[in-house]
């Protein structure tokens, strides 16, 4: 079962891309991580929590459109390397004002909206690049190490947080982010991929957009994952901001409580990537994605009411898991579906959907956490994911089915 998780790492570009990412996602939770102490410790008010949120993901309603024409149009190496080049300068920019002393939540916003129009406008390239990366039937297991690398930086990153964080102040979380996008810079500059066909035809972003989205409305498979995303970054992604409040407003638990739930999802959430890939390879994608989006709303009901810093570890540990193994259900459908040619701008449109409807649900559930209490809004969100899957399951289950078939020429030895 696990040579199947990890057959992609025998193709050394696939690798050389995923270290440097891995790299990059450690910098980035630290940066993500002081932050959330940042705000929380100055201003006592998880709105703030969600105006980052906001200013951080919106962002990509012009980046991710913009990455996926740019991205289907020229080498996705080199659109990775200029983003990650910007998004080097605005975590150095972040780092010099706290360290001077002239760091303030309004300019941490500004600062997030340029670093997050970059990080979307590089996603796309990111994601449709894995199947240049490796075999059609290894698709689902790239993923898979896409999001544990992602989420090993999430347990990595916090720990550095938090000693760094001990010794000193956030500036120096930030300083290592600007490193991390350097690394990833320099790596590209080495990744190879087949040569594809270049287009020719003058550069005609809203139009080519457009394509895109047609092209993944007329897709079944992709059109069920992107309003699927949508779902979850609107209910359940929002655990994930609220969780500096959680820590430090509710249990009590201070910096170092933050950085322990950040750890413990991030745990799960590698287990899960390394583990799930085997499990549909023996049952089914759908099955495996099925399982997750049940097991998300169970898992964030579980952490609502968790009375202490330890129950609330283990849940995220659970919600860790069932989460990344929605996502990374989700991701596939939209690869292994995806027409080759609109490949990143279907992908872009699936991150934008994540990227609006996450943002708007962190805004909405900070704000009513203020008023109710982290608690109770967690709770409600729970209950409502769960209903939702409950009637779509009931009312139409095909919803599933269509995601699930796959063309014979794309990827014959995956499972559905």
């Amino acid at each position: 079962m696990a040579s199947a998780s990890f057959a992609p790492l025998r193709h050394r570009s696939f690798a050389l891309a995923l270290g440097s990412n891995f790299i990059s996602s450690t910098g980035t939770w630290m940066q993500s991580v002081a932050l959330g102490v940042y705000l929380t410790v100055t201003t006592h008010n998880a709105v703030w929590l969600g105006v980052l949120t906001v200013a951080a993901w919106l962002p990509a309603l012009i980046g991710s459109p913009l990455g996926g024409v740019m991205a289907d149009r020229y080498s996705r190496q080199r659109w990775i390397q200029v983003n990650n080049l910007v998004m080097a300068a605005t975590a150095s920019a972040l780092a010099l004002a706290e360290l001077t002393h002239h760091l303030s939540p309004v300019l941490a916003c500004y600062l997030a909206v340029a670093e997050g129009l970059c990080g979307s406008a590089s996603w796309a390239a990111w994601q449709s690049l894995l199947r240049d990366l490796v075999e059609p039937d290894e698709v689902l297991a790239a993923v898979s190490l896409g999001s544990a690398q992602f989420n090993l930086g999430r347990i990595i990153g916090p720990v550095f947080a938090a000693a760094t964080l001990a010794l000193g102040s956030p500036g120096w979380c930030f300083v290592a982010n600007a490193v991390s996008f350097i690394t990833v810079v320099v790596a590209f500059s080495f990744v190879r991929t087949p040569p594809r066909p270049r287009m020719t035809t003058r550069l005609a972003i809203l139009s080519e957009t457009w394509e895109g989205v047609r092209a993944s409305w007329h897709s079944r498979g992709c059109r069920n994952a992107i309003a699927g995303v949508g779902t979850v970054g609107l209910l359940i992604s929002p655990f994930i901001t609220l969780v500096p409040a959680m820590a430090i407003d509710v249990l009590h638990a201070g910096k170092v409580g933050t950085s322990w739930l950040v750890t413990a999802q991030g745990v799960g959430a590698v287990l899960g990537a390394l583990t799930l890939p085997a499990l549909a390879r023996r049952t089914s994608r759908l099955f495996v994605l099925r399982a997750s989006m049940l097991a998300i709303a169970l898992a964030e009901a579980l952490y609502s009411q968790a009375p202490n810093l330890t129950s609330s570890a283990l849940a995220l540990v659970l919600l860790g898991a069932s989460y990344v193994g929605t996502l990374t259900g989700l991701n596939t459908a939209v690869q292994l579906h995806a027409p080759a040619f609109e490949r990143s701008r279907i992908l872009s449109i699936y991150v934008l959907s994540l990227s609006l409807f996450y943002p708007v649900g962190a805004l909405v559930q900070a704000t009513l956490a203020h008023h109710v209490g982290v608690r109770t809004v967690s709770l409600g969100a729970a209950l409502a994911f769960a209903a939702l899957f409950g009637a779509l399951s009931f009312f139409r289950p095909q919803y599933w089915h269509e995601m699930g078939p796959t063309p014979s020429h794309l990827t014959p030895a995956v499972a559905d």
